[in-house]
């Protein structure tokens, strides 16, 4: 018997070193997932479930936006049970590309 509990694939992530620039600096550029990275470099690593930031997508969009964020190594996904939870990769992603996440969380 398998021991996960989820009926979803285990996401697969990039590690930022493994991605170019203009991948980086595309996922960067949609306004959803400018929201979503904005909100969480603003939560705790791990307190947010993918359900949880309002955006004005549904379901199925909201997953591809995270799987173009994992993809870029911005955004690293975990399930917990029966819930996805997120992280920002801000250290990782930052030592690859020193600058960009910078200047998109700055609120000018």
């Amino acid at each position: 018997m398998s021991a996960r509990t989820s009926h979803r694939a285990t996401p697969e992530h990039t590690h930022p070193d493994d991605v170019p620039v203009q991948t980086a600096l595309t996922a960067l550029a949609d306004p959803v997932r400018l929201t979503l990275v904005r909100d969480l470099a603003a939560s705790a690593d791990w307190s947010r479930t993918c359900g949880s930031f309002d955006v004005p997508v549904g379901k199925a969009a909201l997953s591809h936006h995270f799987a173009v964020l994992r993809q870029a190594g911005l955004v690293e996904q975990r399930d917990e049970g029966p819930r996805r939870v997120d992280r920002l990769r801000r250290a990782e992603f930052s030592a690859r590309f020193p600058g960009p996440l910078e200047l998109v969380l700055r609120q000018d």
